[in-house]
């Protein structure tokens, strides 16, 4: 018999609106200190530069202000649903650089594209239900649901512009706990079943694999590791078998060997 499926994590959106700006926020002062050889040099990500990255992280929260400001796409219902997201990311890479080369070289100013940003998001998002619906890349969704994904843009992109230029960002509790979250749901939604336990302290717990299942006590297998490395893990930053190498995380049992799994986005 098949796992049952277990109802989606909720998502307050005001609390996500107010996590995604204060995240942005902090992204917006670190770049602000970035000199134009900083901004200049590689980022990690193939061939974008720090200038590069910075302007993506520009787009992903001028995206919402951008589709709020626009006609609201038909329904009733989404296509596209929070645990879906993940998986859709793989095939929008190359359109994703391409505009990301296209804005920066029609706005090289980053303080002014920052500023213009967030005052767009603020002004944008109150107004709008978390219901009402916005185009994505992938499809329509919820504006509850797109929120929460900015959080896994915004962290996972400050986490490359840390390691690219070794500035010690600063991450939003609610942020990198949202991220964390969908990421280890979108794992569960992947391989879903009860016998590996996979914890994310403080943010996650999920079981995932199918398999015997664990009811009580210890569970027979199980993988545990902190947010960042399960971020990295979950996106391609960092390899299974290097995390496991390097005790960044913990994995016993015979069934806990994620590796197949990963990375769960594009």
């Amino acid at each position: 018999m098949p796992p049952a499926k277990k109802r989606p994590r909720a998502y307050d959106v005001s609390r996500t609106r107010i996590a995604v700006l204060a995240q942005f926020d902090r992204v917006r002062e670190a770049v602000a200190t970035l000199t134009e050889d900083q901004l200049a040099g590689p980022s990690g990500l193939g061939e974008w530069t720090v200038r590069e990255l910075a302007v993506h992280l520009a787009m992903a929260l001028g995206r919402v202000s951008h589709e709020l400001e626009s006609p609201e796409p038909p329904g009733p219902k989404p296509q596209l649903t929070l645990l879906e997201w993940p998986f859709s990311t793989a095939g929008r890479a190359a359109a994703i650089a391409d505009d990301t080369r296209e804005l920066t070289g029609a706005r090289p100013g980053l303080d002014a594209l920052y500023e213009e940003t967030a005052v767009r998001f603020a002004e944008a998002v109150p107004a709008a239900a978390a219901d009402r619906l916005v185009t994505t890349r992938s499809g329509t969704m919820r504006l509850g649901d797109f929120l929460v994904t900015r959080t896994v843009e915004l962290v996972v992109h400050t986490d490359d512009l840390h390691r690219a230029t070794g500035l010690d960002i600063p991450y939003d509790r609610q942020a990198l706990a949202a991220c964390t979250r969908l990421l280890a749901d979108a794992l569960a939604e992947k391989a879903p079943g009860g016998s590996v336990e996979v914890r994310v302290p403080p943010f996650a717990v999920v079981q995932c694999i199918g398999g015997p299942r664990h009811t009580r006590g210890t569970p027979p297998n199980v993988v545990e590791t902190d947010p960042l490395t399960w971020i990295r893990l979950a996106t391609g930053r960092t390899q299974w078998a290097d995390a496991l190498e390097a005790a960044q995380v913990s994995a016993s049992g015979e069934r806990a060997d994620l590796a197949p799994l990963l990375p769960l986005t594009g």
